[in-house]
Formats: structure tokens, sequence, C-alpha cells
């Protein structure tokens, strides 16, 4: 089969040809059809994790089909279409496990970071990472849903909105196009705020009912008129873009995290307490909360607008996602 592999840390990519790879017990094969390039797919192209056994072939946004179920798989059949995202499995016993937190097990594995993801032709996955993919969702669909999708999803359905409130979206990127989506089909009242005026007509014709430019304008003070926000959904990379729209957070309203700023995230503790608000990080979700992501996404109609290269392409298309040039989310073509 073909696989692209990082052979070291900062090292290059490289499509090599490996071995078919049987599943142990406990796991399938997966045929893979398509994989999206996540900007998180970084932490192996430069060693950013502690323990990375390289060569690693990278890719958690996986859709694919079932090629080959190992001994002890209850559930899953050769020929069921599944996805695997960045929860690569648990254990099932640690004591985040037992209280039913799973995406905080001690143990927890990476999809293509603790074992090979899906940037190759055939992969192998923990069943407990499976997530069932619709039939009416394609492979390059569902790709970014699994975890792109899963993150901005999931984060909403417990930002402690109701249907009617005030939801802001930080950034109409990568994430954030599909959190304006996501926020507007679930009844939110969907602020979109991003840099510049030209994402406007995307971001309404995506479902926000307003849209704030930042370079213009103060986010916090445009949505402190609205009435305050409810929840905000921070899906930029930047600490002081997302400082600037905390003061936009209505009583009891939360900040959701879920970009990952490379600085700290100043917070006035007077704003805290002031209007009894929280800011709070959400990690992407489980197999099942993918699952959950998959499904509404058909329900109500919900797509990551994605460049589509071949596996050949993988340099130019992590280039693409790298360089934010990529309008919104890049797929490999595996199949």
């Amino acid at each position: 089969m073909r696989a692209v592999q990082v052979p070291t840390p900062h090292g290059p990519f490289e499509i090599v040809d490996r071995e078919i790879p049987q599943p142990a017990s406990g796991q399938v094969r997966i045929k893979v059809q398509a994989c999206g390039v996540c900007h998180s797919d970084s932490v192996v192209k430069d060693g950013l994790f502690p323990g990375i056994r390289y060569p690693r072939v990278p890719g958690h946004e996986v859709a694919g089909i079932i090629d080959a179920v190992g001994t002890g798989v209850t559930g899953w059949d050769e020929g069921q279409r599944v996805g695997v995202g960045w929860n690569g499995g648990y254990d099932g016993y640690c004591e985040a496990c037992r209280r039913g937190d799973f995406f905080a097990c001690s143990q927890t594995q990476v999809t293509g970071v603790s074992f090979d993801g899906g940037y190759e032709q055939f992969m192998i996955a923990p069943a407990q990472a499976l997530a069932r993919i619709p039939t009416k969702l394609s492979p390059e669909e569902a790709a970014p849903l699994l975890c792109a999708g899963v993150t901005t999803y999931n984060s909403l359905r417990n930002c402690g909105a109701r249907a009617g409130d005030l939801v802001a979206v930080l950034g109409v990127g990568g994430l954030g196009h599909l959190a304006v989506q996501f926020s507007s089909k679930m009844g939110f009242e969907t602020v979109a705020v991003a840099r510049g005026d030209e994402k406007e007509p995307l971001a309404r014709r995506l479902g926000a009912a307003h849209y704030i430019d930042s370079r213009t304008k103060n986010p916090a003070e445009e949505l402190s008129k609205l009435g305050g926000a409810k929840s905000i959904i921070a899906t930029v990379t930047d600490a002081k873009a997302m400082a600037s729209a905390l003061g936009g957070l209505g009583v009891n309203g939360r900040f959701m995290v879920v970009g990952v700023p490379s600085v700290p995230l100043e917070v006035p503790a007077y704003l805290l307490i002031s209007g009894r608000r929280t800011v709070m990080g959400w990690y992407a979700g489980t197999s099942i909360d993918s699952e959950d992501t998959l499904s509404f996404s058909v329900l109500a109609g919900v797509r990551s607008m994605n460049e589509i290269f071949p596996l050949e392409s993988v340099n130019e298309g992590y280039e693409r996602m790298l360089t934010g040039k990529a309008r919104f989310r890049v797929v490999l073509k595996v199949g």
C-alpha cells in the first residue's frame, strides 16, 4: 500500500510503500477513502508531543470502510462505512473512564500520533475509536467533521445556550465556518466575528444573523449592544483576539475555548466575578460524539467547505492548510 510518513521530527513527508497491516485483537483494518489535513497534524510533523515513535503516519480525520475485523470485536463488520477522529480509544478502567470522562483517560490514544493515522491506504484502529458514517455523506464530506466538526458541534451543544439565545462564533475559518452553521441550525441567534468585511457575505450565507468586523469595531462592545452573548465559541488561535471578545459575554455567559493560542489568554478577574461568567476549554469528543456530529450534519444540512488533493499531493495540501490559504479544510482523497 501507499503511505505518507514523517520519518523524524521536522522531517519531510515521505511517500512510501508498506505492507498492508493486520488487525490485532480489539482492532479493525480500515480501507481509507479520505483523510482531512488538520493543523493538529503539525504535532507529528514538528515533534510537538512527547513520546511519538517515528516514522509516523499522521491523520486523524479518517473516513473509509472496514476491511478486516480482529478477534474480540463485536458490533462492527466488514463493509461498514466508518470514521476515526482525534480520540483513538481509552483504557476503560482508569479513574476518568470509571467516571464516564473517557476523553480524559490517563492512557488515551490519539489517532495519527499514538498510532499510524489516515495518510495511508489502509490503517489499523481500535474498535473503540469508530464512528458510523451516514450513507448521505461522501468520504470527503465526512472526513473534516471527525475533528473540526465534532470540536465545534460538541462545544456548542455544551455551551449552556438555548434556542433563541445569542451565541457568537469568533473566527470564520476552518473551525469557524462549521461553528456558524451548527450554531444557526441549533436555533441560536448567531453572531460571526472575524477580521475584515470580506467574510460577511459568506458568514451570512452560513447562517449568521449578525456580523462583526473586528478590524473596525470592538467585538465586546458590539456584543454588549446586542444584549451580551450567552456563549462565545473561540475558534481562533490568537489570544489577543479572544481577549477582545471576552467583555461581550452576558450574565452567566460561557467563553468556550476550542482554538489553541501559542501564548496565555489574559482574563480579567472582575469580568468573571461581576457577571458570574465562565471561561472553559472543550475537548473535541470521543467516537460517539463524532457519530452524533455526522448524524446532525445530515439532519441539518451542515457541510464542510473543502479543497480536495490526491494523496500524492500531500505537501501542497499541507502547505495550503498551514498558511491559512485553504477555504476552508483540506482533504486528501486516498481511496
